[in-house]
């Protein structure tokens, strides 16, 4: 019996995580795509009822909401994989894939269900990210478009080191694109 996978795609905002993954998702045909940002509706009501602006670079966010973001949408995902072979989720995932805790902890869940990790990691050029960022005019990105040097330096746009599972999907332009969607589609097929 083949191994289900639990796809993460992850990278720092705006470096094209949800076109490689919607993508990804028309190319493996019969799978789940979940994108942590559908939780954001959730979240906004919790700054609602907290008194608190609505700022996902703030303390407040990753004090209270951030973490239970990606623990919802990893509860979905894991669900899923009881009726689906692949599972597809769309979010930075940043810290996570930095930590080999975290990493062998999620291998351990997923070996109860048969199934494997595959992590895609989307580069892009930190110039492109700053251009598609202005261009999609999300109320997310205000704060991190308003302080873009500060914004930046934060981020860590370095694929993680030492993870087996890992593709490096290169997405600066439409002929790295177009290359790493085959190449992305083979590995997780491995």
């Amino acid at each position: 019996m083949a191994k289900k996978k639990l796809i993460l795609v992850t990278s720092p905002p705006a470096c094209g995580k949800t076109f490689v993954t919607k993508t990804l998702a028309r190319s493996l045909n019969n799978c789940v795509y979940l994108d942590k940002d559908d939780l954001i509706v959730l979240s906004k009501q919790i700054y609602k009822v907290a008194g608190e602006p609505f700022d996902r670079s703030s303390d407040f966010f990753n004090e209270n909401i951030r973490d239970a973001e990606y623990d919802a949408v990893l509860e979905i995902a894991f669900s899923a994989l009881s009726y689906n072979d692949t599972v597809l989720i769309n979010a930075p995932f940043k810290k996570e894939v930095r930590d080999q805790k975290w990493l062998a902890d999620m291998r351990k869940k997923l070996a109860v269900k048969n199934a494997e990790l595959c992590i895609i990691w989307v580069h892009t050029d930190i110039d492109i990210v700053h251009q598609r960022m202005v261009a999609r005019n999300s109320e997310r990105d205000t704060w991190k478009i308003e302080h873009w040097d500060e914004y930046v330096a934060t981020q860590n746009y370095d694929p993680p080191t030492d993870i087996p599972e890992l593709f490096i999907f290169k997405n600066s332009n439409d002929k790295e694109f177009d290359e790493s969607i085959e190449k992305a589609v083979d590995f997780i097929r491995g």
